[in-house]
């Protein structure tokens, strides 16, 4: 299958391209590079350096490779980002992605995948979170997110558009190649090793008295092969239906102690914190319910383990202490 990936020089669109590609299926990558880094796109795919508000470029892309699917990973995902700034969440992701439903329709392309968030959910009354619990979002991002995954449901009533949404929360770990590298970052994992690296002086931990097993808050951590899997594996219901789908990584989740106890274990350096206050908004334990596309499509994450997370993330670093930068 010919497949454009939107946001495809991004860390988790670099591994959704890579695994398409080892799929036997060809990929165009769509990307403006404004967060992306050119190094991440696999050789194999072709490199169109275009943004979603280019409607020219979305048509030729489309078109010129004769464009079955779209797996769309393009946005601006940073939370705080987008309460201080909701004018540019709206714009790319709620904006920029209809201009590729209408790109689509245009060409006769009619299948996609979209990658969206947990997030829509906002703060859940129960864990762990099934596909079927209210959409609350707090916060612009996860409002934008859920205001494309309502227009593809009103696509597909009217254009008869099949689409698979899944709905996760922390992608983490590397493939040898492609690795996360984002400035500014934010997510726990990289900071974690950026610290162990000696690339930060401490590292702030956001509260420790949460009502978990070590005060620290817990959240879901899935491999970003395993999470690409997930959006190659849904490619195949395309033909028949659509889908909404949680994906996460079972159990009970990781602590953010746990993780900074993983990562000293495997790094085997030392990786100094403190403790700040809280932050607003941020509940106590996060987990999602990926029990329907384990049945549905049999997706089986094979590397669930912590450590095995934490690991190929550090290779990852050590082998990139500079990132994408040649």
């Amino acid at each position: 299958m010919n497949v454009l990936v939107t946001g495809g020089a991004g860390y988790i669109g670099s591994v959704v391209t890579e695994e398409l590609l080892n799929d036997g299926h060809q990929a165009v990558v769509y990307d403006s590079l404004c967060k992306g880094h050119r190094g991440a796109v696999d050789p194999r795919a072709t490199f169109v350096n275009m943004g979603l508000q280019d409607d020219e470029g979305l048509w030729d892309a489309l078109t010129d490779n004769q464009i079955e699917a779209v797996i769309h990973l393009a946005a601006s995902s940073l939370v705080g980002e987008s309460v201080e700034d909701p004018a540019r969440y709206y714009d790319n992701n709620v904006i920029g992605s209809l201009r590729l439903l209408d790109a689509m329709l245009d060409c006769g392309v009619s299948k996609i995948v979209f990658s969206s968030t947990a997030a829509v959910y906002g703060e859940p009354e129960k864990q762990p979170i099934l596909e079927t619990d209210p959409t609350n979002p707090t916060s612009p991002y996860g409002e934008t997110k859920l205001a494309f995954e309502r227009a593809l449901g009103w696509y597909e009533r009217a254009y008869g558009f099949r689409y698979a949404s899944l709905r996760y929360f922390n992608a983490a770990g590397a493939t040898e190649r492609c690795g996360e590298w984002h400035d500014p970052e934010t997510h726990l994992i990289p900071l974690v090793l950026q610290t162990a690296a000696g690339m930060h002086g401490e590292l702030a931990v956001y509260g420790d008295d949460y009502p978990t097993r070590d005060g620290t808050c817990v959240r879901d951590y899935i491999h970003v092969v395993d999470l690409a899997r997930a959006h190659v594996l849904a490619l195949q219901i395309l033909d028949e239906r659509s889908a909404i789908y949680n994906l996460g990584c079972g159990g009970e989740g990781y602590s953010v102690q746990k993780v900074i106890d993983t990562a000293r274990a495997v790094t085997g350096r030392n990786i100094p914190t403190s403790v700040a206050p809280r932050r607003a908004g941020d509940p106590a334990v996060l987990i999602a319910n990926s029990e329907k596309i384990r049945s549905e499509l049999g997706w089986q994450p094979e590397f669930q383990d912590l450590r095995v997370i934490i690991q190929s993330a550090w290779d990852w670093l050590v082998s990139h202490p500079h990132g994408y930068e040649v």
